[in-house]
């Protein structure tokens, strides 16, 4: 009878780090050690695109289109690209699909090991660097043409606000301040916020806004998804606030994408910002 015990590393007190672990005991589960046909391989897998996150007084929201596109041929629809990395953070993804999707899970059971193994939750800059940290592990895929470029945010418990991080494909990491925006049609949803962005925004409006932000970015960049309002497929979008983050139920994303789409038949290039403004009011949002 074979012995049903764990084999004796899996028992043995040791880092804190799942990935460090796992590149030990199983280097060939990780995504960054899985061997690719040489040259660019970047057109053979379905790509994710646009994600856009912005701050208010209350927390931050996290949002991301539908769309994945593989070469000019939209690959999915409905894909998901924003998930809670644990109870205060998330983190959007842009690049390839599967690679990414791989590279969250990894990351969320990170930060679950860890919070089990030191008895509390990393800090936001402890869990952006381990992101960081996964992201520069994918390195030589990403030089074939398989990069994975998320967008990580969420509350910081101990500076009270929420803070959003950017990443680079060798792992680079960068903070931004009130809002930012990754992928293709990152270029128009961030031009979007610059006059649609003001620093009071309630959550609503925030929501708002980073909708109204995906609408100009699909707008003007074929491999972002807009509002699809024939199948009634909106965008995945996450608050989180000091009690946690939460996605926002289809039918309340569905309801503000309507009162855009709505604005939008009267004044197709959306709301605009007044001429003069102060620094801290900025422009309308609503």
């Amino acid at each position: 009878m074979s012995d049903p015990r764990l084999p004796a590393a899996f028992l043995q007190p040791g880092t804190s780090s799942f990935s460090d672990f796992l590149a030990e005991q199983a280097p060939d589960l990780l995504p960054a050690r899985r061997t690719v046909p040489q040259g660019h391989a970047g057109d053979l897998a379905p790509h994710g695109t646009t994600i856009v996150a912005a701050t208010y007084p209350g927390g931050v929201v996290m949002a991301g289109d539908r769309r994945a596109t593989m070469g000019n041929i939209i690959a999915q629809r409905d894909i998901e690209k924003v998930f809670p990395a644990d109870e205060f953070s998330a983190v959007g993804i842009a690049g390839s699909a599967g690679i990414a999707v791989e590279m969250v899970r990894l990351f969320q059971t990170e930060l679950e090991h860890y919070e089990k193994i030191e008895g509390t939750t990393l800090s936001m800059d402890g869990k952006a660097n381990r992101l960081a940290a996964l992201i520069r592990s994918n390195l030589g895929m990403a030089m074939q043409g398989l990069a994975v470029v998320p967008l990580f945010a969420g509350f910081d418990l101990t500076g009270g606000r929420g803070r959003i991080f950017s990443y680079d494909v060798t792992g680079g990491r960068y903070e931004e301040t009130a809002f930012h925006s990754v992928g293709s049609g990152s270029l128009f949803a961030r031009g979007a916020l610059k006059k649609l962005y003001r620093e009071d925004l309630d959550q609503t409006d925030c929501v708002t806004a980073v909708i109204q932000a995906l609408y100009d970015a699909a707008d003007d960049d074929s491999a972002t998804g807009g509002p699809d309002l024939t199948r009634r497929i909106f965008p995945v979008v996450q608050v989180i606030t000091a009690d946690g983050g939460r996605r926002l139920p289809d039918a309340e994303v569905a309801a503000i994408a309507d009162r855009v789409i709505a604005g939008r038949m009267a004044q197709p290039d959306g709301p605009t910002a007044p001429l003069t403004s102060s620094p801290i009011t900025g422009g309308d949002a609503r």
